[in-house]
């Protein structure tokens, strides 16, 4: 698939929703300002989960309300192409709200996924995954890298 055909709103990918009959749709989200090598290991594991992996975005009003007005570094369409760029993401849509909760309710895939620095209980969307039959899952980060990080590490240099 070509990447611009990978990213599309939530009405284009409920079009073509049943199409993925019988496949596993794993879905995580997050603002991916600076994609590191954090993200990429984060997106591979997500993928291994199941067939079809969603990457939920935050768009660029969402990140300054979540993250001050210094951010995003990267404009959405910017973080979109490089996210669709990676062969295991399958799919990305932007959000503009502050969680992910529409978009998951939407979507209602079959594995949630967020990094082990949320538990189950802090996920959102997770009471309504496992409501639906679906998965909440974790995934470890890999120390020392983080958009945070990469922002410091210019500042001082």
């Amino acid at each position: 698939m070509e990447i611009q055909n990978k990213i599309v709103t939530i009405q284009q990918f409920k079009k073509q929703q049943s199409l993925l009959s019988g496949k596993k749709v794993v879905f995580t989200n997050g603002c991916f300002d600076i994609i590191h090598y954090g993200h990429v290991h984060y997106l591979m594991q997500a993928k291994q989960m199941g067939d079809i992996l969603v990457v939920g975005l935050n768009n660029d009003d969402s990140i300054r309300r979540l993250k001050g007005e210094s951010r995003p570094i990267n404009s959405e369409n910017a973080r979109a192409m490089m996210l669709a760029a990676l062969q295991f993401v399958d799919f990305v849509i932007l959000f503009g709200e502050d969680t992910p909760l529409q978009l998951i309710k939407a979507i209602v895939p079959d594995v949630l996924v967020k990094g082990n620095d949320y538990t189950i209980d802090k996920i959102v969307g997770a009471d309504f995954i496992i409501e639906h039959g679906g998965t909440v899952s974790t995934l470890d980060f890999i120390d020392g890298y983080s958009t945070t990080n990469i922002i410091e590490k210019i500042k001082r240099s």
